[in-house]
C-alpha cells in the first residue's frame, strides 16, 4: 500500500528522476531534479503554484518511484530515455520520430564507396550530413560516383600493389558497370590503390564544399573534348557541370563562417506546436525540417525549446557546434554539457539580437508559423476522427478517460483451425505493435463463444502473469472492451473478467440484420449511434481491422502450409472433398463416427472415397 506521506519523507536530498503513475500503473509524467526531497514535495503542497497542465496531472497521480543519479547530467540522460520510453501524457512530446540520412564515405576500406546511411557510428568513415532528403542524398552518390568512377558494390576487395591485365575467363572478369565505363573495376586489379584513391579524395572535397576546382577541370575536359571534334563527350561534361551547379544553387550561403550551426524556430497554437529547423553546415543552408509537439499549451517557451532539444538531439547522430535560438532555453548549461559530451566537442547555444543568425531566425520563425497555418486543418480533422472520437465514445458511454481499446474476433472455416485476433487502438488510432495472434486449441467445432472465452482467458491471465514487463503488450489492460457482437459475447468476456477478478468495462457492437453496426451494447442496454458521426466511424474501424487482422492470420497459417488437417492424410481425399467434409460436419469426431451411407450423401464424394475415410480412422 503506498503511503504518500511517508514516501515524501523518505525522498532523497540527491540528484535524480521521478516517475507519475495513476491508479492503473501507467507513467503519466517523468521529471527530473537536482534535490528529489525538493522538487517532489512541491507537487503535493497546499500552496504549491503549478500550470493548469500540471494540476491536472497531480489529480491523477496514485503513486510514484524514483530513480537516484550521481549527478543532474545523468538525470537529465535518465529522463530523456524514460520519456522516450513511455510516452507520458502530461509530458511535452515530439510527435516526429525521424532519422536523417547521412553520406557515408568508407575510409577504413584499401577501395573506399560512398554510401547511404541512417546512422553515425564510430567507425573509421566520415559522414557527411545529416541531409533531410534520401532522394537528394542518393542522387549526389550517384552523381559523384559516375563522376569520378568510384565502386558502389558490395565485395570486399584486397589491396592491389600495382595495376594487373582484365581477367578474361567468366568466373573472375569485372560486372556490367566496368564495361559502361562506370567503375574503374578495382576487383580484378584494373585500378590501384593509389589512383583509385585520388579520385576518391576528389569526391570528399566535393562534398565539403570545394566545387570550384571540379568545375574548372570539366570545363577544361570539355572544351578540349569540343576542339577535337568528340561532341558526345563534350556534351558528357557539359551535362555534369550543369548537375554540379543545380546541386550546389540547393545550398544558400548564409555566413562567411565555415561552421555547422541549427538555427530553432518556435510556431504554437493552444496545445499544439511546430519548431522549424534550419540545417546550416559549412556556412551553407543544407535543409529544413519541421517537427510537430503536443502537450505544449500551458508551458513556457523556454521549457519547450528544452524538451525539443533533448528529444532531437538524442535520436540524431549528429549534433552542430552551434544551436541558435530565440531566447535562453530552459536548464540550458547542463544540456549543453550533455550535448557536448555525445559530441566529443564543446557545444555552444546563441540568442542573436541582429545580424544574419537573427535574419536566419526570424526567416525559420516565418515558416514555422506557415507550417502550423497550414496544417491546423488538418491537424484538428484528425484530431476529430481519433482522440475527439474517442471522446465522443467516453460521453456516450459515461466512461472517462478512455485511451486504450481492444477489440478481439475469432476465425475459421466450419470450426476447423481456429484462430484469434486482439486489435489495440490508442486514442483513436490503430497501436499495430500491440496487435496479437492466438492459436485455439481447446475447442472443437465451431463454438465461437468457447473459442473466444479461451482467447481473452489466456489473454488477460498472460497480463497477470506478465505484470508491467517492459515492452510486454499484454501487461497493459485496456479502459474498454469492445466485443464484435452483442449481449452473447459481452456475456462471454464478463465472465472471464469476473473469473480472473478484473474490472474493464466491456461494450458490444451491435450488427442488424445486414450486417452492419447499428449501436452499442454496454450495462444491458442498447446505445444507438448515429451513423454519421465520428464516434461512428471510429466503431467501424475497430471492427473492420479486428476482422481483417483475424482473416489475414487465418490466411497466412493455411497459404503457408503451417496447418495440416488429419484429413490431408486420408487417401483419395482432396483439397475439395476436405472442403465438403468440413462444410458437412461440425467437428472432427463428427466424421470420425459418421457412417459410408452419410458420408456418400455429401456433395463431391462417392462410396469408394467414403469407404476410404471410414477406413482411415478405423486404423487410427
Amino acid at each position: 500500500m503506498f503511503d504518500l506521506n511517508s514516501e515524501l519523507k523518505q525522498l532523497p536530498d540527491k540528484p535524480g528522476v521521478y516517475l507519475m503513475h495513476d491508479d492503473s500503473d501507467v507513467i503519466i509524467y517523468v521529471g527530473k531534479a537536482v534535490s528529489l526531497k525538493n522538487r517532489v514535495r512541491q507537487y503535493f503542497q497546499e500552496s504549491r503554484k503549478v500550470t493548469a497542465k500540471i494540476e491536472k496531472m497531480i489529480s491523477h497521480i496514485a503513486w510514484f518511484e524514483y530513480i537516484v543519479t550521481d549527478s543532474e547530467l545523468e538525470a537529465l540522460v535518465l529522463e530523456n530515455n524514460l520519456i522516450k520510453e513511455h510516452s507520458p501524457r502530461y509530458n511535452t512530446m515530439l510527435k516526429d520520430d525521424k532519422t536523417y540520412p547521412f553520406i557515408k564515405a568508407t575510409l577504413g576500406e584499401p577501395f573506399p564507396r560512398l554510401l547511404f546511411s541512417r546512422q553515425m557510428k564510430n567507425d573509421k568513415s566520415r559522414y557527411f550530413g545529416p541531409f533531410t532528403s534520401a532522394a537528394s542524398v542518393r542522387e549526389v552518390i550517384e552523381f559523384l560516383n559516375n563522376l569520378y568512377h568510384l565502386r558502389n558494390c558490395t565485395r570486399t576487395i584486397a589491396e592491389a600493389a600495382e595495376k594487373k591485365a582484365i581477367p578474361t575467363d567468366s568466373k573472375n572478369r569485372p560486372c556490367l558497370y566496368y564495361q559502361m565505363k562506370v567503375c574503374p573495376a578495382p576487383c580484378v586489379g584494373a585500378i590501384d590503390k593509389k589512383a583509385y584513391r585520388e579520385n576518391f579524395d576528389k569526391a570528399v572535397r566535393f562534398l565539403q564544399g570545394e566545387t570550384t576546382d571540379v568545375i574548372r577541370d570539366l570545363k577544361e575536359k570539355m572544351t578540349k573534348a569540343s576542339e577535337e571534334m568528340n561532341f558526345e563527350e563534350a556534351a558528357v561534361y557539359r551535362d555534369r557541370i550543369e548537375n554540379i551547379k543545380h546541386i550546389t544553387e540547393r545550398q544558400k550561403i548564409t555566413s562567411d563562417e565555415n561552421e555547422d550551426r541549427d538555427i530553432l524556430a518556435l510556431a504554437r497554437s493552444g496545445d499544439e506546436a511546430v519548431m522549424q529547423v534550419f540545417f546550416i553546415r559549412a556556412g551553407k543552408l543544407l535543409g529544413r525540417e519541421h517537427f510537430y509537439l503536443t502537450g505544449v499549451e500551458y508551458e513556457k517557451d523556454e521549457d519547450v525549446t528544452a524538451s525539443f532539444i533533448k528529444q532531437m538531439y538524442s535520436g540524431t547522430p549528429y549534433i552542430p557546434k552551434e544551436i541558435v535560438t530565440e531566447y535562453e532555453f530552459s536548464d540550458s548549461e547542463i544540456i549543453l554539457d550533455w550535448l557536448s559530451k555525445k559530441r566529443e566537442h564543446k557545444v555552444y547555444s546563441v540568442v542573436p539580437s541582429r545580424g544574419s543568425k537573427r535574419r536566419l531566425l526570424e526567416l525559420a520563425k516565418k515558416n514555422a508559423y506557415m507550417i502550423l497555418i497550414k496544417d491546423s486543418v488538418r491537424l484538428k480533422e484528425v484530431h476529430r476522427k481519433t482522440e475527439g472520437a474517442m471522446e465522443g465514445l467516453s460521453s456516450r458511454l459515461g466512461l472517462t478517460d478512455i485511451s486504450r481499446v481492444e477489440s478481439y474476433d475469432i476465425s475459421h472455416i466450419n470450426g476447423f483451425e481456429t484462430v484469434g485476433s486482439m486489435v489495440v487502438f490508442e486514442d483513436g488510432r490503430a497501436k499495430k505493435n500491440d496487435y496479437r495472434k492466438f492459436r485455439i486449441n481447446s475447442v472443437s467445432g465451431p463454438d465461437d463463444y468457447g473459442s473466444m472465452n479461451e482467447l481473452l482467458t489466456r489473454r488477460f491471465e498472460h497480463g497477470l502473469r506478465e505484470g508491467l514487463s517492459e515492452g510486454d503488450s499484454f501487461s497493459h489492460f485496456p479502459d474498454v472492451i469492445f466485443m464484435d457482437g452483442g449481449k452473447g459475447q459481452v456475456n462471454v468476456c464478463e465472465s472471464v473478467l469476473q473469473k480472473l477478478d478484473l474490472q474493464i468495462p466491456v461494450c458490444g457492437m451491435v450488427k442488424d440484420d445486414h450486417h452492419r453496426t447499428r449501436g452499442l451494447y454496454f450495462n444491458d442496454v442498447e446505445i444507438p449511434i448515429d451513423t454519421h458521426s465520428e464516434e461512428f466511424h471510429l466503431i467501424t474501424r475497430i471492427q473492420d481491422e479486428t476482422h481483417r487482422f483475424a482473416i489475414e492470420y487465418h490466411k497466412q497459417i493455411r497459404r503457408k502450409g503451417q496447418v495440416h488437417s488429419i484429413l490431408d492424410d486420408i487417401p483419395g481425399i482432396g483439397p475439395k472433398r476436405r472442403l465438403s467434409l468440413m462444410r458437412a460436419f461440425d467437428s472432427l469426431d463428427d466424421i470420425r463416427n459418421a457412417s459410408v451411407e452419410d458420408l456418400a450423401k455429401i456433395d463431391g464424394m462417392d462410396k469408394k472415397s467414403a469407404e476410404s475415410v471410414v477406413e482411415f480412422f478405423k486404423n487410427i
